[in-house]
């Protein structure tokens, strides 16, 4: 029986979608660099941290890991899997959600659709 174990987002940043998606999810933040693998980095030709074509995100409480992973090409239709969050207080985390550069999609009854600042799509409800 396969489990979760990583969720991976496609974008032509990684570095800076990392650093929003750090910001807008509790629990989470952008793994440290080591020199270990600040010289694994160089070894590949990449100047540094800006430039990694694949940044993880590292859960604090034990839930599946967030990778920003490099591609080419741009996104060009709606996600076919996106995130769901949740929060006590919808208004006050779509001001901060949008503070740190998401943009609000749709609204609807129980959820408001957004995208993050690459235009991948995700949701957030009110509730625990």
């Amino acid at each position: 029986m396969a489990r979760l174990h990583d969720i991976v987002v496609d974008s032509a940043h990684p570095a800076s979608l990392a650093r929003f998606w750090a910001a807008a999810l509790d629990g989470y933040a952008v793994a440290p660099y080591d020199e270990a693998e600040l010289a694994r980095l160089r070894g590949l030709g990449i100047a540094g941290p800006e430039d990694d074509p694949t940044v993880l995100l590292e859960p604090r409480d034990g839930g599946p890991r967030l990778w920003v992973q490099l591609v080419p090409e741009p996104k060009r239709v709606k996600n076919r899997l996106h995130l769901d969050l949740s929060t006590p207080d919808l208004s006050a985390e779509l001001d901060r959600l949008t503070a740190l550069g998401a943009g609000i999609l749709a609204r609807y009854d129980d959820h408001v659709v957004l995208l993050d600042p690459e235009g991948n799509e995700f949701c957030v409800a009110e509730g625990a």
